[in-house]
């Protein structure tokens, strides 16, 4: 018997895949079980390319940074090429974790236990007194077979992908369906333009509920007029259409009425070959497992999640503009404010509702929930996504 039937009744996962009018939602074990959440990690953050930061925050050679994914200890490096790499942050002779704060490497990383030292592309270089006092390699020892273990990584629009389990398709297999999708908006040289705002481009929330619950709250505009009155009143809930990419990796919600509203007569840039019969559509998808975007006429962003257990999340904003004047001048600094504010103002209002979710899901009576199947096919959508994943 699977691992994961051991923890949901398989009845429970099946019919989360029924037609959105008979299915109900993923059942309440994938939010608050701690086991699931273990095989969750393998079945989904591991097998599936997974969003871990974005290398805009390591500007410089040699900066370095780590990531821990569900326990799992990564670190993020930008080499001496001008690579961003991704490794395992366990160092190949005891098992010391390696990095332990951002920071900058000039030379080489050193464990700090025995002082084994690597190079910033995973190569095993030093290895003080292996053979004996003085004698710093060994006939019997082979430093090739001990460098570290990178993992396998891609960054598209600033985002740094993994797969970690190195089984899922070529990343440019597998962004090629929203890829496609938004070539009508802007080109491949158009996306080559954004530029990552020094200031007002980040904020982090940090989310008291499993990260799901972030996901398929952002899949679907049900909510806005109770939640996001204030955007609800120039983006109203019928002004917007759901959107669900086949092959199942993404679905969410677009908007034909975006019209920034900032107090000022100057605008942003815009992508020069966005079309201009559609400047008014917005699109917002999330993109699975972990990170949720959003392309407009004149900036772009990703908000993408790092899980830390079962019921505990951080949400982090990423804001790109098109051109470094848009992102860094003083120019369009009030701006850049204002569309912070708006995005950071519009993030924290669903905090309550998912870290609600979270609670509601410690109910004995809760079956998962049952779907409006007219609204709700989006985030229909990503609860079969999981069960298929975790199944299979």
């Amino acid at each position: 018997m699977s691992a994961i039937y051991k923890i949901i009744d398989k009845k429970k996962l099946d019919i989360v895949k029924r037609p959105i009018s008979k299915a109900h939602g993923l059942p309440n074990e994938c939010y608050t079980n701690k086991d699931y959440t273990l095989i969750e990690r393998k079945k989904i953050f591991e097998n599936k390319w997974t969003v871990v930061g974005v290398a805009s925050s390591l500007p410089n050679i040699g900066d370095v940074k780590p990531f821990n994914l569900l326990g799992l200890p990564l670190f993020l490096i930008r080499n001496k090429k001008n690579q961003i790499k991704v490794f395992h942050n366990v160092c190949s002779h005891r098992g010391v974790k390696l990095i332990d704060k951002k920071s900058n490497i000039r030379n080489v990383i050193r464990c700090p236990y025995h002082s084994w030292s690597y190079t910033s592309e995973g190569k095993l270089i030093a290895t003080p007194h292996i053979g004996g006092m003085n004698k710093h390699s060994s006939p019997k020892f082979k430093k090739e077979k001990s460098n570290l273990k990178e993992i396998r990584s891609y960054v598209w629009l600033d985002l740094i992908f993994v797969n970690i389990s190195k089984n899922e398709i070529p990343f440019e297999k597998y962004i090629k369906p929203l890829s496609d999708r938004w070539a009508k908006f802007w080109k491949t040289n158009d996306r080559k333009l954004i530029n990552h705002a020094n200031d007002f481009g980040y904020f982090k929330l940090n989310a008291k509920c499993n990260w799901k619950f972030a996901i398929e709250n952002y899949c679907e505009s049900y909510h806005l007029p109770w939640v996001h009155p204030g955007l609800n009143s120039y983006s109203k809930i019928e002004d917007h259409y759901h959107i669900q990419g086949l092959p199942n990796r993404f679905a969410g919600q677009g908007t034909v009425v975006y019209n920034p509203r900032f107090k000022s007569n100057l605008k942003f840039p815009t992508f020069p070959n966005w079309p201009k019969d559609q400047e008014h559509i917005a699109e917002y998808v999330a993109l699975f497992p972990n990170v949720m975007l959003g392309i407009h006429k004149d900036h772009f962003y990703a908000y993408w999640l790092e899980p830390v257990n079962n019921e505990y999340t951080k949400e982090h904003m990423e804001i790109f503009y098109v051109g470094n004047e848009a992102a860094n001048s003083k120019k369009f600094k009030s701006l850049r404010k204002q569309n912070f504010e708006l995005w950071k103002g519009v993030q924290s209002e669903d905090l309550n509702i998912i870290e609600g979710m979270q609670d509601g899901r410690k109910s004995p009576s809760y079956n998962g929930g049952n779907f409006s199947p007219v609204m709700d096919n989006p985030t229909h959508h990503f609860h079969k996504w999981v069960a298929n994943n975790i199944m299979t």
